[in-house]
């Protein structure tokens, strides 16, 4: 369940890696996507490998965490944005594979629901790639979040609103909402693969490996998943005790 690498740099490789080999072993595989500085290197990666092995991902279906409420999709501050950025351009996917959650909504209720089933049209994610924020949400689900929640708008923690306002200028106001996925469509992925880079991570993984599931970390459920792998680097795992290090997984895990 945990595997600790060197550097960001390592596990961009280890995670493309793993998301080649899926896309080759089922070319219409199910992808849940996350947004945010962890993921940059990762999906860099993930594109020179994919050009690099000619892979086609024309067949693959994909599905974002989350979206900010009042953003539009062209916003620059999107995440829809943020994904054809970092990933959507570069490689020749199938537009209307690619599912984001619509931050302008008439009827966000509505539109939950709606994303929630078309997921489900699709079978379900095969794999979810997750980040962890510092309170520990994951998605936007934040602390005190019910495992059993579907998709849902939710109103930002101010750490995730603090955290998340060096992706915006200075003196632009952080969205206050979001569109999430639920923790309950998270934890129906038949694989899951949370990653967390840095020492601002190193108290909340510490935390995660300490506690009980509880829903004041959302990030401990994830301890209730049979598939899911935690991915550190050596600064994210700095807390963490020692028995912990001595069970970490073994390279080929």
């Amino acid at each position: 369940m945990l595997k600790i690498l060197p550097d960001p740099s390592s596990i961009a490789e280890y995670v493309s890696a793993i998301l080649v080999a899926k896309i080759q072993a089922k070319p219409d595989v199910v992808l849940g996507l996350a947004t945010g500085g962890t993921m940059e290197p990762i999906y860099a990666q993930f594109v020179a490998e994919a050009r690099q092995s000619k892979l086609n991902v024309s067949r693959l279906t994909s599905f974002n965490l989350d979206e900010y409420v009042g953003l539009s999709a062209d916003h620059p501050k999107s995440y829809s944005a943020y994904m054809q950025e970092h990933l959507f351009r570069f490689l020749e996917f199938d537009a209307s594979r690619l599912h984001l959650p619509d931050g302008l909504a008439h009827d966000l209720a509505a539109h939950c629901k709606i994303y929630a089933n078309k997921l489900l049209a699709c079978g379900g994610i095969d794999l979810q790639l997750l980040g962890v924020g510092g309170n520990g949400h994951i998605g936007f689900n934040e602390p005190g979040t019910a495992f059993d929640c579907p998709c849902h708008v939710v109103e930002l923690a101010e750490q995730t609103r603090i955290d998340n306002s060096r992706f915006f200028a200075k003196g632009k106001t952080v969205p206050v909402s979001a569109i999430t996925m639920g923790m309950a469509e998270i934890m129906q992925a038949r694989e899951i693969l949370l990653v967390a880079t840095g020492e601002s991570k190193a108290q909340i993984v510490a935390d995660w490996y300490q506690q009980d599931v509880t829903e004041a970390i959302p990030f401990t459920v994830l301890k209730r998943h049979p598939r899911a792998r935690i991915i550190l680097d050596e600064a994210a795992a700095s807390l963490l005790p020692d028995d912990a290090l001595q069970q970490r997984m073994v390279a080929n895990g």
